[in-house]
């Protein structure tokens, strides 16, 4: 059972919370079980009063009025005999004789299933973890020279259940089909979009009402604890999904939570995410930092989660972004960058990886914002990674050109490598690129099925051999015929067809590849590790490059043809003196394909030839 609330809140972490540097504020807010009651405790500095109601006192806000701490804004009280799952609101008032409102606890650890928006009381204590070999290596698994391949997953329809397949899979089921089948696909981390008590389904989760409150429609918090207890017996690690960049103005949320503009801002031209229909967080308030800050910390230390991925970076990054001009207020040396975002972003980046090392911080950020992944003490934000949205445009761009016009513009495969080690970059195929009319992955590009089943076949070599981490969406592995939608299951029986079996085996067995060759992820952050050998222009939509290890000598040759023509005889010349054999090859009968593309010859006389639509990968014979 918890400490008591007089116990918690002490004079000491007053002052840390009024300055804003208080980042366990879960500690003191929400509501904490005793063997006698449960305190209860909420920040709402401008509210004349506040109570706790609910079931237990008829819902009347009369009965266990909260005492509120002036220095601070926030109210407590302790309500004997309430127990773990009672549900409860906050009612606040704005002048004595001013009507009641209700707010859903902030801090809440469970909240009803929408539609309903009451909180729950629930204790976190009390699982079992088994996880303590994982945690005890996750330093050395997740550092930059280890592969990371993330499933990235939304758990309300990679499977569904019931008489009508549109039942939910509960965390525990999900640990039981989901946690086996990641890791027989090769993946090393499943990355969960938003699990956070969220209000609306088309949201995809990304509208969050619960910052604390995993999401109820799969089961409670210790199920997720659960869930993700057997990723790490399996050795894969978890990233969640994180957004501290806007929240939705659903009534009983966050929005003007205590009749004021509280945890967003007061400027109208600050305060809305137009784009969205959302409100952006007030960076600059102490209470609205403690909130976020002690948000990421409790995902890492109660769930033992393994990454955050921060969603929309440059919305929070950028003053202006997505606004018109006049719609937006400069900062005090009147530009466009939101300097108390960015200085909330390095705090963030910084107590994480000081209060949990080996976690990963991720940033999907889709400017030219320099520094995302450098060290904040050298001046950046401080992330581990950056999504490359630059690298995904520019391919998914060329693959969906007819194969004429791919020999007029070899850019958009050479110059990713022109900033490739400005940053450190994972290559996301995510869910943005599954939905609204962008068409799934395999009907991304032209021709005939058997053609576009051959180039989703070369697209992935090809993402799995340039440098980079990998990011792979649900449904993508076995080539999913249908965009996503939240509303319904990845379509299963496609595995029933060969092609998509074939797609599944090739996913897996890149995956494996890229974790066991060292040449394809140990230096992806330096030029020794990556050098051009055929750059598209010379044979045109034909380019080959070396990936290489430390060790310049382990190394392996990617040979992409993108043309819709075979590349015969090519000579590997520049190799003279290296054997080489095939260890990868696209067409291969057993991933789909027609079971062409060869290699012959010795030492100076070696020559390869490349059917259309093919990746190949080569290696040394004595490696």
């Amino acid at each position: 059972m918890e400490l008591r609330m007089e116990k918690r809140l002490t004079t000491e972490r007053i002052k840390q919370w009024n300055e804003g540097v208080y980042h366990k504020a879960f500690t003191i807010l929400g509501a904490h079980t005793t063997e006698e009651g449960t305190h209860f405790a909420v920040w709402a500095p401008h509210a004349h009063s506040v109570s706790v109601v609910g079931e237990f006192n008829s819902w009347d806000g009369r009965k266990n009025p909260m005492e509120k701490e002036d220095s601070t804004g926030i109210w407590t009280t302790f309500v004997p005999g309430v127990e773990q799952w009672a549900l409860y609101k906050y009612e606040l008032k704005t002048a004595e004789e001013a009507p009641p409102f209700l707010k859903s606890d902030p801090y809440a650890r469970v909240a009803e299933v929408r539609p309903k928006t009451a909180s729950l009381v629930y204790d976190l204590d009390g699982f079992e973890w088994e996880d303590q070999s994982w945690l005890d290596n996750r330093e050395e698994l997740q550092s930059f020279r280890k592969p990371i391949s993330i499933y990235e997953v939304y758990l309300a329809s990679w499977k569904r259940k019931g008489p009508d397949n549109n039942e939910y899979l509960s965390y525990r089921e999900l640990a039981r089909e989901l946690v086996p089948y990641v890791k027989e696909s090769g993946f090393t981390h499943i990355e969960l979009m938003p699990i956070a008590e969220h209000p609306y389904d088309p949201s995809w989760g990304y509208q969050i009402t619960g910052y604390y409150a995993p999401t109820s429609r799969f089961g409670e918090p210790k199920d997720l604890m659960y869930f993700i207890n057997e990723c790490h017996k399996h050795g894969i690690g978890v990233i969640v999904d994180w957004v501290p960049g806007h929240f939705p103005k659903d009534e009983q949320g966050l929005q003007m939570f205590d009749s004021t503009p509280l945890y967003e801002y007061a400027d109208p031209r600050k305060r809305e995410q137009k784009e969205w229909g959302t409100y952006i967080f007030d960076y600059g308030k102490p209470g609205v930092r403690n909130f976020l800050l002690s948000n990421a910390q409790y995902w890492c230390e109660k769930f033992h989660i393994d990454g955050l991925r921060v969603d929309a970076v440059a919305s929070m990054l950028y003053l202006d972004y997505s606004k018109k001009e006049g719609e937006w207020t400069p900062n005090k040396y009147g530009g466009n960058e939101h300097l108390e975002a960015i200085d909330f972003l390095k705090d963030f980046n910084t107590i994480i990886h000081r209060e949990f090392p080996g976690i990963l911080t991720l940033a999907e950020e889709s400017t030219s914002w320099e520094g995302v992944t450098k060290p904040v003490h050298h001046g950046g934000l401080g992330f581990d990674y950056k999504w490359n949205m630059g690298w995904m445009h520019d391919t998914l761009s060329y693959i969906k050109k007819q194969p004429e016009q791919r020999s007029e513009d070899p850019d958009k495969i050479t110059f990713p490598m022109m900033y490739n080690y400005s940053e450190n970059f994972l290559l996301p195929f995510s869910h943005d690129e599954v939905v609204h009319m962008k068409n799934p992955m395999v009907w991304k590009s032209s021709g005939s099925e058997q053609q576009q089943f051959a180039n989703l076949r070369l697209l992935y070599t090809y993402f799995f051999s340039h440098p980079g981490k990998k990011l792979l969406f649900m449904g993508n592995e076995f080539a999913e015929t249908s965009e996503w939608s939240e509303d319904f299951a990845l379509h299963w029986h496609l595995l029933d067809h060969e092609r998509h079996r074939g797609v599944k085996r090739m996913v897996s067995d890149l995956n494996r590849l890229y974790q066991k060759e060292a040449s394809l992820h140990e230096i992806d952050r330096e030029n020794e590790g990556f050098e051009w050998i055929e750059l598209g222009r010379e044979t045109p939509c034909f380019f080959a490059f070396l990936r290489k290890a430390k060790d310049p000598s382990d190394h392996l040759l990617a040979i992409l043809n993108f043309a819709d023509y075979s590349i015969d005889n090519y000579h590997l010349g520049p190799f003279d003196g290296v054997q080489y054999d095939i260890i990868f090859n696209s067409d291969s009968e057993y991933y789909g394909g027609q079971n062409r593309g060869s290699h012959y010859g010795q030492m100076g006389k070696q020559h390869v030839s490349v059917p259309s639509f093919t990746g190949l990968l080569l290696k040394p014979v004595d490696q």
